[in-house]
């Protein structure tokens, strides 16, 4: 088992106690224990080897011990034992919004139900405002919630599939028989969620590279195999295909596994158009049956009279006609971002002093940052009062005059825009602040007219620079507010608003497709990490891609403006 896999189960372990309602402190140990094995930098089965358990962050004894039985078992007598008291399908219950893990016991004692059917139909059955502290609103929220839940794809967040697909295709790299290896699908575009990996390798030795591939460590079950396909099932559930081309025909394979669909279809007709007809092996050239193969895909475009159309564009929204007209945007890429606009200290929720934050990010390349630090109503996250901020002054200065003209420091504000619409700081504080960022954190259910009515406050507030994470959805956990996104683009691009691409994983919030609407309205973008910690700062690839599926270029997004025109841009109504 690897550091996710056991870190999953030490959360079961905490949630499942939660819900038995066991003392805050042991399932606080099993929850801190889960995140530091996330986030080290060794295979805790190395660890494990040294006999060094204990010396990770958060693991005492007890939890060692549970440790070390997954590794050497790979199971635990505990969590089955806990598995037959409190029963597994009510952490589910945990993803219905406005459920914990209290309420989730309270609920499963009483009405002795374990499903979410079972829960859907107590609450349409008006069996749960009978309970202590549960209402007709509370069932109402319940059914809502378990429904969007049924909605919900079993597919893999784009931060997940990613960095374990790299690691598959950098063992087939490895092979000297191996001269490519990509993925394709969903993967290579880069949507926000993919489902099984299509990999692709070029070589002329397929049967080692199948027998690479079969015997990774990581397989848990081969679905089938052949000479140059095979399937398997990864340890943790995660699907894969491998495809082996001879490397002349590879460009034609990786075209052929990038492109949605409709996007492949008009690829074809318009091959035919000109003669030809495509497939993964090659293109036919219709009246002789002569072939033409492409080691590199960017060939095969340009002989259709096209230009290379980056994958995440081949979506069929328009990219072909551009491609051929030769109006294509130069996407955003890496080199052009200079700024990270949005980021957190530990003065409210973040782990690391701006010093430390300042540091990750000049080893980054970044020439500006912005710690934001979440404004005084959101409590849970550690808000920061008015005399907190003056405080934080005085150490955005101390770091800025240590670190001289290495990096250009602001500090600026997360603003929670609260749930009657009012924003958490006047406008004499706001001011005074370098950057102020206004986001949706709480009372999430409201309805359109209130929930928009609450963005739409913040926009038209002079001293507003972005609206952060403008949805608030997490992928898979947590559907976007209910927003009149019209009224919201209008207002932006009237005030001039920027409206943020968050890239962490579990948001990417702007979605492609508003991001490309925001590109056409002309309303400023900002693509920034919501950094908690230095190294989330490496966030930043997730946003570029979904700008990219927006057509973003480098012009739309405020992060890769000059320092003069950033500054200017935020002291513009001051």
């Amino acid at each position: 088992m690897d550091n996710v896999q056991i870190a999953e189960k030490l959360d079961l372990i905490a949630d499942l106690l939660e819900i038995r309602g066991d003392v805050i402190y042991k399932i606080l140990a099993y929850r801190k224990a889960a995140e530091s094995l996330r986030e080290l930098g060794r295979d805790v089965s190395q660890i494990h080897e040294s006999s060094a358990l204990q010396e990770i962050p958060g693991v005492g004894k007890a939890i060692s011990e549970k440790i070390q039985e997954f590794l050497e078992t790979g199971s635990l007598s505990f969590l089955e034992e806990l598995k037959t008291e409190v029963p597994p399908s009510l952490v589910k219950w945990l993803d219905v919004p406005g459920l914990g893990p209290k309420r989730v016991g309270q609920i499963w004692q009483a009405l002795e139900i374990t499903t979410l059917d079972e829960l859907q139909a107590a609450a349409e059955d008006q069996k749960l405002r009978a309970l202590d502290g549960l209402g007709p609103k509370t069932e109402e929220n319940i059914i809502s919630g378990v429904e969007s839940l049924k909605k919900r794809s079993g597919r893999t967040r784009l931060g997940d599939a990613l960095p374990f697909a790299e690691e598959i295709l950098q063992a087939l790299r490895e092979l000297p028989q191996v001269t490519q290896a990509q993925a394709g699908g969903s993967l290579r575009r880069r949507q926000e969620t993919v489902g099984d990996l299509d990999l692709l390798a070029a070589s002329r030795d397929p049967k080692t590279v199948m027998e690479t591939f079969l015997n990774h460590p990581r397989v848990a079950e081969i679905v089938s195999s052949g000479d140059v396909k095979s399937s398997v099932s990864f340890k943790g559930g995660m699907r894969a295909q491998l495809w082996v081309h001879p490397p002349e025909r590879f460009g034609t394979a990786l075209q052929f596994a990038t492109g949605a669909k409709d996007h492949n279809l008009r690829l074809r007709e318009l091959a035919l158009d000109q003669g030809y007809s495509l497939s993964e092996r090659a293109l036919l050239q219709i009246e002789d049956e002569n072939e033409l193969l492409f080691e590199d895909e960017r060939d095969l475009y340009k002989i259709l009279g096209l230009a290379w159309i980056p994958p995440e564009l081949r979506e069929d929204r328009g990219e072909i006609q551009a491609a051929k007209e030769g109006t294509l945007p130069a996407l955003i890429e890496r080199g052009d971002v200079i700024s990270e606009l949005h980021s957190h200290s530990k003065w409210s929720d973040g782990k690391y002093s701006i010093m430390e934050m300042a540091l990750g990010a000049i080893q980054r390349g970044y020439e500006i940052l912005a710690v934001t630090d979440h404004s005084q109503s959101l409590g849970i996250a550690g808000g920061l009062t008015e005399d907190d901020l003056k405080a934080q002054k005085e150490e955005f200065q101390r770091v800025q005059e240590e670190l001289g003209d290495q990096i250009t420091l602001l500090q600026g504000v997360e603003m929670e825009i609260l749930a009657d619409g009012k924003l958490d700081f006047p406008d004499r504080l706001l001011a005074e602040l370098d950057i102020v960022i206004a986001s949706l954190h709480t009372s999430m259910r409201q309805s359109r007219e209130k929930a928009t009515a609450r963005i739409l406050r913040a926009i038209q507030n002079p001293y507003v620079d972005i609206i952060g994470h403008p949805t608030n959805r997490l992928i898979g956990k947590r559907e976007p507010a209910d927003l009149d996104m019209d009224s919201i683009f209008e207002a932006a691009a009237e005030q001039g608003t920027a409206l943020e691409v968050n890239a962490n994983p579990m948001r990417l919030d702007l979605s492609d497709i508003y991001i490309r609407r925001a590109v056409q309205d002309g309303i400023p973008i900002s693509i920034n990490t919501d950094a908690h910690a230095p190294d989330e700062f490496d966030y930043l690839p997730y946003g570029l891609a979904t700008a990219r599926r927006g057509w973003a270029s480098a012009e739309n997004v405020i992060n890769t403006w000059s320092k003069k025109r950033l500054l200017d841009w935020l002291s513009r109504n001051q």
